[in-house]
Protein backbone atom coordinates (compact mmCIF):
# COMPACT_ATOMS: atom_id res chain seq x y z
CA UNK A 1 0.00 0.00 0.00
CA UNK A 2 2.34 2.54 1.40
CA UNK A 3 5.85 1.98 0.81
CA UNK A 4 7.11 5.19 0.14
CA UNK A 5 6.35 8.40 2.37
CA UNK A 6 7.13 11.95 1.32
CA UNK A 7 7.07 14.62 3.85
CA UNK A 8 7.98 17.99 3.13
CA UNK A 9 8.88 20.08 6.03
CA UNK A 10 9.97 23.97 5.76
CA UNK A 11 11.46 24.68 9.39
CA UNK A 12 8.73 25.91 10.74
CA UNK A 13 6.81 24.18 14.16
CA UNK A 14 3.63 24.34 12.37
CA UNK A 15 5.11 21.98 9.42
CA UNK A 16 6.45 19.60 12.14
CA UNK A 17 3.16 18.84 13.68
CA UNK A 18 3.26 16.07 10.58
CA UNK A 19 6.09 14.13 12.30
CA UNK A 20 3.94 11.86 14.74
CA UNK A 21 1.46 11.33 11.85
CA UNK A 22 4.84 10.29 9.52
CA UNK A 23 5.83 7.94 12.65
CA UNK A 24 2.35 6.31 12.89
CA UNK A 25 1.57 6.12 9.39
CA UNK A 26 5.35 4.68 8.10
CA UNK A 27 5.21 1.85 11.31
CA UNK A 28 1.76 0.70 10.34
CA UNK A 29 2.89 0.29 6.55
CA UNK A 30 6.22 -0.53 7.14
CA UNK A 31 7.40 2.02 5.02
CA UNK A 32 10.62 4.48 4.58
CA UNK A 33 10.44 8.02 4.67
CA UNK A 34 11.97 10.86 3.32
CA UNK A 35 11.95 14.12 4.37
CA UNK A 36 12.21 16.76 1.63
CA UNK A 37 12.97 21.00 2.25
CA UNK A 38 12.99 22.96 -0.59
CA UNK A 39 15.03 26.47 -0.44
CA UNK A 40 13.07 29.28 -2.29
CA UNK A 41 14.79 32.36 -3.71
CA UNK A 42 12.43 35.01 -2.30
CA UNK A 43 13.32 38.53 -3.97
CA UNK A 44 12.35 41.73 -4.34
CA UNK A 45 12.05 43.97 -7.65
CA UNK A 46 15.62 45.84 -6.00
CA UNK A 47 17.15 42.18 -5.37
CA UNK A 48 16.27 40.44 -8.24
CA UNK A 49 19.78 41.94 -10.41
CA UNK A 50 22.12 39.61 -7.82
CA UNK A 51 21.87 37.18 -5.16
CA UNK A 52 24.33 36.88 -1.85
CA UNK A 53 25.98 33.54 -2.68
CA UNK A 54 27.57 33.30 0.72
CA UNK A 55 23.95 33.86 2.21
CA UNK A 56 22.37 31.41 0.04
CA UNK A 57 25.37 28.66 0.82
CA UNK A 58 24.90 29.43 4.49
CA UNK A 59 20.98 28.75 4.47
CA UNK A 60 21.77 25.73 2.67
CA UNK A 61 23.65 24.34 5.23
CA UNK A 62 21.28 25.36 7.83
CA UNK A 63 18.58 23.50 5.91
CA UNK A 64 20.58 20.69 5.53
CA UNK A 65 21.71 20.70 9.41
CA UNK A 66 17.77 21.02 10.04
CA UNK A 67 17.47 18.20 8.04
CA UNK A 68 19.88 16.24 9.80
CA UNK A 69 18.40 16.74 12.71
CA UNK A 70 14.55 15.48 12.22
CA UNK A 71 16.13 12.42 10.78
CA UNK A 72 17.82 11.33 13.64
CA UNK A 73 14.46 12.12 15.59
CA UNK A 74 12.97 9.51 13.62
CA UNK A 75 16.05 6.97 12.97
CA UNK A 76 15.65 6.96 16.56
CA UNK A 77 12.12 5.45 16.63
CA UNK A 78 13.06 2.88 14.36
CA UNK A 79 12.09 4.53 10.71
CA UNK A 80 14.01 3.73 7.97
CA UNK A 81 14.52 7.72 7.20
CA UNK A 82 16.19 9.20 4.60
CA UNK A 83 16.38 13.44 3.41
CA UNK A 84 16.61 15.57 -0.24
CA UNK A 85 17.08 19.25 -0.14
CA UNK A 86 15.98 20.76 -3.38
CA UNK A 87 15.78 24.56 -4.31
CA UNK A 88 13.36 25.68 -6.55
CA UNK A 89 9.26 26.71 -6.21
CA UNK A 90 8.04 24.43 -3.49
CA UNK A 91 4.88 23.07 -5.13
CA UNK A 92 6.41 22.22 -8.27
CA UNK A 93 9.60 20.74 -6.48
CA UNK A 94 7.59 18.58 -4.33
CA UNK A 95 5.14 17.12 -6.43
CA UNK A 96 7.93 16.28 -9.27
CA UNK A 97 10.10 14.67 -6.56
CA UNK A 98 7.15 12.51 -5.69
CA UNK A 99 6.28 11.50 -8.87
CA UNK A 100 10.23 10.72 -9.76
CA UNK A 101 10.47 9.18 -7.00
CA UNK A 102 7.49 6.74 -6.30
CA UNK A 103 6.30 8.20 -3.54
CA UNK A 104 3.08 6.47 -2.88
CA UNK A 105 1.97 8.72 -0.01
CA UNK A 106 2.49 12.98 0.83
CA UNK A 107 1.92 14.07 4.42
CA UNK A 108 1.56 17.73 4.70
CA UNK A 109 0.71 20.25 7.18
CA UNK A 110 -1.74 22.45 6.81
CA UNK A 111 0.63 25.33 7.38
CA UNK A 112 3.72 26.16 7.73
CA UNK A 113 6.72 28.57 7.53
CA UNK A 114 3.85 31.85 6.86
CA UNK A 115 2.19 30.92 9.61
CA UNK A 116 -1.53 30.35 10.38
CA UNK A 117 -4.25 32.27 8.46
CA UNK A 118 -7.71 32.31 8.45
CA UNK A 119 -7.71 29.49 5.31
CA UNK A 120 -7.75 26.09 6.04
CA UNK A 121 -4.63 25.07 4.07
CA UNK A 122 -1.91 26.85 2.59
CA UNK A 123 -1.39 28.37 -0.54
CA UNK A 124 1.14 25.59 -1.34
CA UNK A 125 -0.81 22.73 0.06
CA UNK A 126 -3.67 23.59 -2.16
CA UNK A 127 -1.23 23.70 -5.28
CA UNK A 128 0.47 20.02 -4.40
CA UNK A 129 -2.91 18.66 -3.63
CA UNK A 130 -4.88 19.96 -6.93
CA UNK A 131 -1.80 18.62 -8.87
CA UNK A 132 -0.15 15.68 -7.25
CA UNK A 133 -2.86 13.23 -7.85
CA UNK A 134 -1.48 10.64 -5.45
CA UNK A 135 -2.73 10.00 -1.71
CA UNK A 136 -2.47 12.71 0.36
CA UNK A 137 -2.81 13.61 3.90
CA UNK A 138 -3.65 16.96 5.27
CA UNK A 139 -2.32 17.68 8.83
CA UNK A 140 -4.39 20.64 10.66
CA UNK A 141 -1.55 22.72 11.95
CA UNK A 142 -3.46 24.81 14.28
CA UNK A 143 -4.56 21.41 16.39
CA UNK A 144 -3.25 21.03 20.09
CA UNK A 145 0.01 18.55 18.60
CA UNK A 146 2.19 15.89 20.72
CA UNK A 147 6.03 16.24 21.14
CA UNK A 148 6.09 12.25 21.32
CA UNK A 149 6.57 11.05 18.34
CA UNK A 150 5.98 7.62 18.59
CA UNK A 151 3.04 7.92 21.06
CA UNK A 152 0.23 8.67 18.32
CA UNK A 153 -2.60 6.18 18.35
CA UNK A 154 -5.79 6.69 16.30
CA UNK A 155 -8.99 5.71 18.19
CA UNK A 156 -11.34 6.11 15.92
CA UNK A 157 -11.19 6.37 12.02
CA UNK A 158 -14.16 7.83 9.67
CA UNK A 159 -14.70 6.48 6.21
CA UNK A 160 -17.50 7.89 4.59
CA UNK A 161 -19.25 5.92 1.77
CA UNK A 162 -21.66 5.68 -0.90
CA UNK A 163 -21.83 2.40 -1.70
CA UNK A 164 -19.88 2.73 -5.00
CA UNK A 165 -16.67 1.02 -5.52
CA UNK A 166 -14.47 3.88 -5.59
CA UNK A 167 -15.78 5.26 -2.29
CA UNK A 168 -14.32 1.74 -0.77
CA UNK A 169 -11.07 1.93 -2.50
CA UNK A 170 -10.31 3.81 0.91
CA UNK A 171 -10.83 0.62 2.60
CA UNK A 172 -7.99 -1.51 2.50
CA UNK A 173 -6.06 0.99 3.90
CA UNK A 174 -8.34 2.65 6.40
CA UNK A 175 -8.71 -1.56 8.14
CA UNK A 176 -4.67 -2.02 7.74
CA UNK A 177 -4.29 1.33 10.06
CA UNK A 178 -7.13 0.62 12.69
CA UNK A 179 -5.60 -2.89 13.12
CA UNK A 180 -2.29 -1.74 13.59
CA UNK A 181 -3.78 0.66 15.73
CA UNK A 182 -6.28 -0.83 17.22
CA UNK A 183 -8.97 1.31 16.11
CA UNK A 184 -12.67 1.53 15.73
CA UNK A 185 -13.69 1.63 12.34
CA UNK A 186 -16.47 4.15 11.57
CA UNK A 187 -18.42 3.55 8.20
CA UNK A 188 -20.34 6.31 7.20
CA UNK A 189 -23.84 6.67 4.86
CA UNK A 190 -25.54 9.88 4.57
CA UNK A 191 -28.76 9.20 2.57
CA UNK A 192 -29.82 12.53 0.63
CA UNK A 193 -33.58 13.49 0.56
CA UNK A 194 -34.05 14.14 -3.26
CA UNK A 195 -34.24 18.11 -4.36
CA UNK A 196 -37.92 19.28 -4.95
CA UNK A 197 -37.31 22.49 -7.47
CA UNK A 198 -40.91 23.98 -6.83
CA UNK A 199 -42.03 27.69 -6.48
CA UNK A 200 -44.82 26.28 -4.26
CA UNK A 201 -44.84 23.93 -1.45
CA UNK A 202 -44.85 20.48 -2.79
CA UNK A 203 -48.32 18.33 -3.00
CA UNK A 204 -48.73 14.98 -0.94
CA UNK A 205 -47.87 12.77 -3.82
CA UNK A 206 -44.77 14.49 -4.54
CA UNK A 207 -43.64 14.66 -0.47
CA UNK A 208 -44.94 10.48 -0.80
CA UNK A 209 -42.76 9.87 -3.27
CA UNK A 210 -39.24 11.48 -2.17
CA UNK A 211 -40.09 9.76 1.15
CA UNK A 212 -40.73 6.50 -1.32
CA UNK A 213 -37.34 7.10 -2.96
CA UNK A 214 -35.27 8.00 0.29
CA UNK A 215 -36.70 4.50 2.04
CA UNK A 216 -35.09 2.81 -0.68
CA UNK A 217 -32.37 4.73 -1.27
CA UNK A 218 -31.76 3.92 2.64
CA UNK A 219 -32.65 0.27 2.34
CA UNK A 220 -30.34 -0.32 -0.15
CA UNK A 221 -27.40 1.86 1.81
CA UNK A 222 -27.85 -0.15 4.81
CA UNK A 223 -27.55 -3.88 3.04
CA UNK A 224 -24.23 -2.72 1.69
CA UNK A 225 -23.05 -1.17 5.15
CA UNK A 226 -24.43 -4.24 6.48
CA UNK A 227 -22.10 -6.61 3.88
CA UNK A 228 -19.14 -4.56 4.36
CA UNK A 229 -19.48 -4.96 8.14
CA UNK A 230 -19.55 -8.54 8.16
CA UNK A 231 -16.58 -8.91 5.89
CA UNK A 232 -13.74 -6.59 7.46
CA UNK A 233 -12.36 -8.19 10.93
CA UNK A 234 -11.80 -5.46 12.46
CA UNK A 235 -14.13 -3.39 15.02
CA UNK A 236 -16.68 -1.75 12.41
CA UNK A 237 -19.34 0.74 13.53
CA UNK A 238 -22.07 1.62 11.17
CA UNK A 239 -23.71 5.18 10.53
CA UNK A 240 -26.71 5.62 8.53
CA UNK A 241 -28.27 8.85 8.66
CA UNK A 242 -30.41 10.79 6.38
CA UNK A 243 -29.91 14.50 5.81
CA UNK A 244 -30.28 17.47 3.10
CA UNK A 245 -26.51 17.65 3.30
CA UNK A 246 -24.63 15.09 3.19
CA UNK A 247 -21.08 17.18 3.91
CA UNK A 248 -22.32 18.74 6.71
CA UNK A 249 -23.49 15.69 7.98
CA UNK A 250 -20.13 14.05 7.81
CA UNK A 251 -18.82 16.70 9.56
CA UNK A 252 -21.16 16.99 12.59
CA UNK A 253 -20.67 13.07 12.84
CA UNK A 254 -16.47 13.57 13.16
CA UNK A 255 -17.60 16.15 15.97
CA UNK A 256 -19.98 13.84 17.70
CA UNK A 257 -17.92 10.74 17.65
CA UNK A 258 -14.52 12.60 18.58
CA UNK A 259 -13.03 10.94 15.24
CA UNK A 260 -9.28 10.88 15.08
CA UNK A 261 -8.53 10.12 11.48
CA UNK A 262 -10.99 10.70 8.39
CA UNK A 263 -10.32 8.11 5.16
CA UNK A 264 -12.19 8.74 1.83
CA UNK A 265 -11.50 8.67 -1.72
CA UNK A 266 -11.37 11.17 -3.91
CA UNK A 267 -14.20 10.20 -5.79
CA UNK A 268 -17.63 8.60 -5.34
CA UNK A 269 -20.48 7.11 -7.48
CA UNK A 270 -20.85 10.71 -9.17
CA UNK A 271 -17.29 11.13 -9.91
CA UNK A 272 -15.57 11.84 -13.51
CA UNK A 273 -12.15 12.52 -14.65
CA UNK A 274 -12.34 16.48 -15.13
CA UNK A 275 -11.66 16.82 -11.92
CA UNK A 276 -8.90 15.06 -8.99
CA UNK A 277 -11.40 15.20 -6.04
CA UNK A 278 -15.36 15.04 -5.93
CA UNK A 279 -17.76 16.86 -3.41
CA UNK A 280 -17.05 15.81 -0.41
CA UNK A 281 -13.12 15.66 -0.71
CA UNK A 282 -13.25 18.70 -1.49
CA UNK A 283 -15.27 19.67 1.36
CA UNK A 284 -13.22 18.23 3.62
CA UNK A 285 -10.09 19.66 2.24
CA UNK A 286 -11.80 23.27 2.25
CA UNK A 287 -13.52 23.01 5.83
CA UNK A 288 -12.65 19.48 7.79
CA UNK A 289 -10.91 20.13 11.18
CA UNK A 290 -8.88 16.72 11.69
CA UNK A 291 -5.93 15.34 10.18
CA UNK A 292 -7.71 13.94 6.73
CA UNK A 293 -6.06 11.19 4.55
CA UNK A 294 -7.42 11.38 0.72
CA UNK A 295 -6.68 7.90 -1.34
CA UNK A 296 -6.60 9.03 -5.11
CA UNK A 297 -8.73 6.50 -7.21
CA UNK A 298 -7.72 7.61 -10.49
CA UNK A 299 -3.73 7.94 -12.09
CA UNK A 300 -2.48 11.35 -12.77
CA UNK A 301 -2.89 10.14 -16.94
CA UNK A 302 -6.95 9.54 -16.17
CA UNK A 303 -7.19 12.94 -15.28
CA UNK A 304 -8.14 15.62 -18.05
CA UNK A 305 -6.08 18.65 -18.27
CA UNK A 306 -7.29 21.82 -17.08
CA UNK A 307 -7.21 25.25 -19.40
CA UNK A 308 -4.41 26.84 -17.37
CA UNK A 309 -2.45 23.42 -17.80
CA UNK A 310 -3.03 23.47 -21.44
CA UNK A 311 -2.03 26.99 -21.75
CA UNK A 312 0.66 26.68 -19.91
CA UNK A 313 2.17 23.46 -22.54
CA UNK A 314 1.08 25.62 -25.31
CA UNK A 315 3.22 28.56 -24.65
CA UNK A 316 6.41 26.49 -23.41
CA UNK A 317 5.81 25.19 -26.91
CA UNK A 318 6.60 28.53 -28.60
Amino acid sequence: MFDHILVPVDGSSLAECVMPHAVALAQAFGARVTLLRVLERVQTADQARSVDPLGWHIRKAEAGSYLDGLVARLQKVGLRTEKALLEGRAAERIIGFARDQNVSLIILSSHGRSGLSGWNISGIVQKIILRACMPTMIVRAYQPMTSDLAGLRYRRLLVPLDCSQRAEYALPLATTLARFHDSQLLLAHVVCRPEMVRRVPPTQEEIELANHLTERNRLEASRCLEQLQARLASDVQIHLLVSDNAAATLHELVKQEDVDLVVLSAHGYSGGTKWPYGSVALNFIAYGTTPLLIVQDLPQDELESTQAEIAVRECKGH
